[in-house]
């Protein structure tokens, strides 16, 4: 998490922002997940996980579904700001052979989210698609959270998402030239409207000051227009487990 302070905006500018205290935040996620988002077979892959910001209160709670944000205003009870999501390319191959790729880029919005009580958090994203689809995503996810130890946390709770139409033309649509191609039945997305429901959880150890380790899982039922798509009818599942393990560690150094 990044936050911009006042400081930014005050004489000086960017270049007083960058002076102070920073923490670099390095490590790495392996998770067993569908092959593609309607999948019904699971892989195993490794991410790496990469975070920059500088020294400061940080929030209350954090989840491996937050997308990268940008705080721009938090009273302690109310955090809103920018946000975005990496896309990796989908390639057309397996099930996916005939499909048009889904290219390399991006999603960029803001998110907003509040604590009602000291240990549940709600947060909303909404985010545009850049280069790799031209829809529109919303995610909403409640999570309750509880120190056992000074250490150890455990979270959990509801998810749903939605999508415009466009996004499920790119991720679920398929034309005649497709359908041909890949023997698929044609299917054209007719709108948006919910993309899954489901919920989640994980197991927060703080290891050492600096190294923090987690399990987690996800479940979550494809609906509407992605349960409908041939792609999971035919070849696919709009059951969607995911289930791994993250540890990263934390450097501190000053500009």
């Amino acid at each position: 998490m990044l936050a911009l302070p006042a400081s930014a905006h005050a004489e000086g500018g960017l270049f007083d922002w960058v002076h102070g205290d920073w923490k670099l935040i390095v490590g790495a996620t392996g998770m067993v997940a569908p092959d593609f988002e309607g999948a019904k077979d699971l892989m195993f892959s490794v991410s790496p996980v990469i975070s920059l910001g500088k020294a400061g209160p940080e929030a209350r709670f954090t989840s491996r579904n937050d997308g990268i944000s940008f705080s721009l205003y938090d009273n302690g009870r109310l955090r809103a700001g920018a946000t975005g999501k990496i896309i990796f390319e989908r390639d057309s191959d397996g099930d996916l052979k005939g499909l048009d790729p889904v290219r390399f880029g991006g999603e960029a919005g803001g998110f907003a989210e509040i604590y009602p009580t000291d240990w549940l958090r709600v947060r909303g994203e909404v985010r545009q698609g850049i280069r790799s689809h031209s829809g529109v995503v919303a995610d909403i996810r409640v999570d309750a959270f509880k120190d056992i130890t000074p250490s150890v946390r455990v979270s959990g709770g509801p998810r749903i998402s939605f999508a415009s139409e466009d996004y499920f033309d790119s991720y679920y649509g398929v034309n005649a030239k497709e359908s041909a191609r890949s023997g698929l039945s044609q299917y054209d997305p007719d709108g948006g409207g919910i993309k899954s429901i489901g919920f989640g959880g994980a197991y927060d150890w703080k290891t050492t000051d600096r190294l923090t380790t987690s399990v987690f899982s996800e479940y979550s039922r494809l609906m509407g227009e992605a349960a409908d798509s041939s792609l999971v009818k035919e070849r696919g599942s709009p059951n969607q487990f995911t289930i791994g393990v993250s540890a990263a560690y934390r450097f501190d150094f000053t500009m």
